[in-house]
C-alpha cells in the first residue's frame, strides 16, 4: 500500500472569529428539518452535537478542507463559532466512502490556537466507526485560529490530518 498523505491547508483569512457570521436563514432552516440528524454541512442541533455541549447558533467560519489517504477524500474539517456563546469548535465528517469499508480508527477534533501553538476544545475519540464529530467548546474567540482534524488508521504508516484556514 502505497504510504499515506497528509495535507494541510493554511489559507489566509481576515475576518475575525468573534465577528463571524450567523447562520443565514436556509442554514438554520436546513439544521431545524435534519432534527438531531447529523449533515455533513455541520449541524449544530444534531444529538452528537448537543453532547459535545455544541450552542445551537454554531455557523461555519473559514473555509471546508479535507483529509486524503492517498488520492481518496476520507473526510471534512471545518470550524464553527457560536456569537451566542462567543466559542470556537471543531468539526470532522467522515464520508460514508470510507465508512463502508468498515475500518476503525482514532480521531482527534479541536480549533488550532496560533497564539498557544495548541489544540484547544480537543476531542480524541478511540476505536470508532462514527460519522460525525464535534470537539469541545474552545474559547478562542479572540484569537487566531482554524478547525483541525487527525485520523489514525491501523496499519497506516502516518497520521491523517488537515486544519481551515485561519481566522483572526
Amino acid at each position: 500500500m502505497a504510504a499515506a498523505t497528509a495535507l494541510s491547508v493554511l489559507g489566509g483569512g481576515v475576518a475575525s472569529a468573534a465577528t463571524g457570521p450567523g447562520q443565514t436563514p436556509q442554514q438554520r432552516s436546513a439544521n431545524e428539518a435534519a432534527g438531531a440528524a447529523g449533515t455533513e454541512a455541520g449541524n449544530p442541533l444534531s444529538s452528537v452535537a448537543s453532547a459535545a455541549g455544541v450552542c445551537s447558533d454554531a455557523a461555519q467560519i473559514g473555509t471546508t478542507e479535507y483529509i486524503y489517504r492517498g488520492t481518496e477524500t476520507i473526510a471534512s474539517v471545518k470550524q464553527f463559532y457560536s456569537a451566542s456563546c462567543d466559542e470556537n469548535y471543531g468539526y470532522v465528517w467522515v464520508w460514508k466512502s470510507f465508512l463502508d469499508k468498515k475500518i476503525n480508527f482514532d480521531l482527534t477534533v479541536g480549533v488550532w490556537s496560533y497564539k498557544r501553538s495548541a489544540l484547544v476544545g480537543r476531542r480524541d475519540v478511540f476505536d470508532t466507526h462514527s460519522q460525525e464529530f464535534w470537539g469541545n467548546a474552545a474559547k478562542t474567540a479572540d484569537e487566531c485560529t482554524s478547525g483541525d482534524g487527525t485520523m489514525s488508521i491501523p496499519d497506516d504508516p502516518q497520521e491523517l490530518h488537515t486544519r481551515t484556514s485561519q481566522r483572526c
